[in-house]
């Protein structure tokens, strides 16, 4: 599987959880694509169409979405948790509960919502044995949503959420994931988790590119949410221009995609998504998971190293988070990068996010580089 990439010699890429690398697959499919546009333009735009539609079905095959159908593409994770929060009709006194780990797309957008008179509950689940107790201690009856990420992003903390998902049920309460940190690394149900709702942005574990996110939303919610964005592609007939009057938007999840698609982004994911499914998502997991936990046994062997983020394979995803406690952070961090280290500053330390085709000689090299690290 190592041969899916053609990464530069000498270079330890481990932050998919921030911006992936493409595989060899997906830069061909873009320059294919390129060389077709350049010599026959949109000759072949019903192709795209094609290309677009087996797409969603990957997404909906990565997730176990009953259909595709239930599936939107629209440009970032914030942009569909902005439908979703515009789209619900708030009432004084609703709440919404959401963690003190997330990512600020997931505290903004409800945050906003104050001004409605919706109240915003943050659950802190840092140095608890339980957080997913903690986050449903928050909820109660009056609580609209729930919106937790499945992996946060600067601890690694990965959530219970099918437990989640039946806390929702017994409070009726709206179920949201961002799912950007799990998505093309772990499996992902979205059936058994009973999700409303689900984000995440293709850059990242997909091996996409950045412009293009997977927006789920469950058959039985996608009239419920209020439209905020118009436009040709979302009607129910988009190839009918002359009847616009009569508009209706499309009864499929394609009502929250209000213009036209990124059909570059489009084919570059459609490639990526493709080779996940083809590896197979159980064995893309365990890949992910060994990875890290080589990394935790080699960095729980230094004196000086404290592990951030979680060391139980069951609550850990593709995130590994530590702090070397005789180095500056920031200092060590900028040392890495000078060894061709693909990496990132987060949550207090040093965030490494291998993928399936790291290998254990990499691990082991940034093992002996951060063990024989002196600040200045």
């Amino acid at each position: 599987m190592q041969n899916d990439f053609n990464l530069q010699a000498g270079l330890i890429y481990v932050n998919h959880a921030a911006v992936a690398p493409w595989p060899v697959c997906t830069v061909n499919a873009v320059k294919q694509f390129a060389a077709e546009c350049g010599e026959v333009g949109s000759v072949h735009y019903e192709n795209w169409l094609n290309v677009e539609q087996q797409l969603k079905e990957n997404l909906a095959c990565l997730i176990n979405a009953p259909s595709a159908d239930e599936i939107a593409l629209l440009k970032n994770t914030s942009e569909g948790l902005s439908i979703i929060a515009k789209g619900i009709t708030w009432q004084t006194g609703d709440n919404i509960v959401i963690t003190n780990e997330e990512f600020p797309s997931n505290f903004i957008v409800w945050d906003a919502l104050r001004a409605q008179g919706v109240e915003l509950r943050i659950a802190d689940i840092q140095n608890t044995p339980y957080p997913e107790k903690a986050i449903i201690q928050q909820m109660d009856a009056n609580t609209r949503l729930l919106s937790v990420s499945a992996v946060q992003y600067a601890s690694g903390l990965r959530m219970n959420l099918e437990l989640l998902g039946k806390a929702c049920k017994t409070y009726h309460s709206l179920y949201c994931v961002d799912a950007i940190q799990q998505i093309g690394a772990l499996q992902f149900d979205v059936q058994a988790m009973d999700a409303d709702f689900v984000i995440a942005d293709g850059h990242k574990w997909m091996l996409g590119p950045e412009g293009l996110a997977l927006f789920y939303c469950k058959a039985s919610r996608i009239s419920e949410l209020q439209l905020q964005q118009f436009g040709w592609h979302m009607v129910d007939d988009l190839s009918d221009f002359d009847n616009m009057t009569n508009w209706q938007p499309a009864s499929t999840a394609r009502r929250f995609e209000c213009g036209s698609p990124n059909t570059l982004a489009t084919h570059a994911l459609h490639a990526s998504t493709g080779l996940l499914l083809d590896h197979g998502m159980s064995k893309i997991e365990a890949a992910v998971l060994s990875n890290v936990q080589k990394l935790i046994d080699l960095f729980s062997a230094m004196a000086d190293i404290r592990v951030l983020s979680p060391t139980d394979i069951n609550r850990h995803g593709g995130i590994f988070t530590f702090k070397k406690a005789t180095a500056d952070n920031q200092q060590l961090y900028e040392y890495l990068v000078k060894k061709n280290v693909v990496c990132a500053p987060r949550g207090g330390g040093i965030r490494f996010s291998p993928h399936y085709y790291n290998q254990t000689n990499e691990f082991e090299q940034l093992a002996e580089w951060v063990e024989n690290y002196r600040s200045n």
